[in-house]
């Protein structure tokens, strides 16, 4: 057999470590031939043969603690207006130029879009294993993605530096955590940061009682508050940053001078965990296993410790959103700490 590798959507830590374990075990294992597909799926309709990379042991070696892609990315949007199970036109030219390349499935590492974007190349016919990506954690059907980890690492260890400048200065320090529908990596680095206040997508807020919250703290002596914050947190502003926002207000409710800290991108670069490594070579091995068995349309996925796979079908247009009954709130509000409610 023949397959493809391409990687789409955000970079993210544990892309090349997948992209090792799925060619490493096809190459190896099942004897097959292994192409690298550059720059996500519009490389599946480029005539460049630059574009195709035939991947080998030797080129797999040493990518397995690397960040980023060897392969490149992109959010190609236009492609997927391409894909029309009702329109055999479009499905054709996709079709023409997998059957081009002699590939006999396509292996698709991404996130929410990816996974879509699979289910429909799956419906037009093409072979399909998906392997879900995102620092975010948020794609319906698996228990956790690769990158997550080690983004809850880089946002835990900022949040740890930045409790001794709160506390020297007796400030309110706001944190600002990617996540722009799904507040997983506020919760579990807010939490394991000691903060004092988690603001999730998920669960909304009252600035009010935020403000309550953090004066409270105040009287009782303590002198200096960590509020974590989700991107996706809405305000009355939409144009204007959550950070922004909640900074202002606090500071004007509270009169507690404080600031506000952006991790941005720095959250999705650098190198895996070595727990997002591991679980990025069990998922590209169980893609592999996936092909070799003729089980295509399928995405890999981790439930409990297992390794599984579940239909694209069902992954698709679903997000897996932090709810008010997760044990982590459940535990945090026990020991008193606000989620804005």
């Amino acid at each position: 057999m023949k397959i493809g590798i391409l990687s789409s959507g955000g970079d993210c830590p544990g892309i090349n470590a997948t992209i090792r374990g799925v060619g490493k075990t096809a190459l190896l294992h099942y004897h097959m031939k292994v192409v690298g597909i550059h720059n996500g799926f519009s490389g599946i309709l480029s005539n460049n043969p630059k574009d195709i990379q035939v991947l080998t042991e030797r080129s797999l070696s040493g990518i397995l603690n690397l960040g980023g892609t060897i392969l490149g990315t992109s959010r190609e949007k236009s492609f997927r207006k391409l894909i029309n199970p009702d329109n055999a036109e479009s499905s054709s030219i996709i079709k023409k130029r997998y059957e081009e390349l002699g590939l006999d499935c396509i292996v698709c590492i991404g996130g929410n879009g990816t996974q879509k974007t699979s289910a429909l190349l799956s419906s037009i016919g093409l072979n399909i294993v998906g392997i879900p990506k995102t620092i975010d954690n948020d794609v319906w059907g698996t228990d956790i993605t690769f990158g997550f980890d080690t983004a809850v690492n880089i946002a835990t260890e900022a949040i740890d530096r930045l409790h001794s400048t709160a506390s020297s200065h007796r400030r309110v320090m706001v944190v600002e955590v990617m996540g722009h529908h799904a507040g997983w990596i506020a919760l579990y680095a807010g939490m394991a940061g000691g903060a004092d206040v988690i603001l999730l997508p998920e669960l909304g807020y009252d600035i009010n009682k935020v403000s309550s919250v953090l004066t409270e703290r105040e009287r009782r002596g303590k002198p200096y508050s960590i509020v974590v914050v989700a991107e996706g947190l809405e305000t009355p502003d939409k144009k204007k940053r959550p950070t922004d926002y909640i900074t202002k207000k606090i500071e004007e409710m509270t009169q507690i001078e404080t600031r506000e800290t952006v991790l941005g991108y720095i959250q999705r670069g650098g190198n895996p965990s070595p727990f997002d490594r591991n679980l990025a070579t069990r998922l590209g091995g169980h893609a592999t296993e996936l092909i070799a068995t003729r089980q295509f349309g399928r995405m890999v996925c981790i439930k409990g410790d297992k390794v599984d796979s579940i239909p694209l079908s069902e992954v698709a247009g679903k997000l897996k959103l932090v709810t008010p009954d997760h044990d982590l709130i459940i535990q945090g509000q026990r020991m008193d700490i606000s989620f804005g409610q």
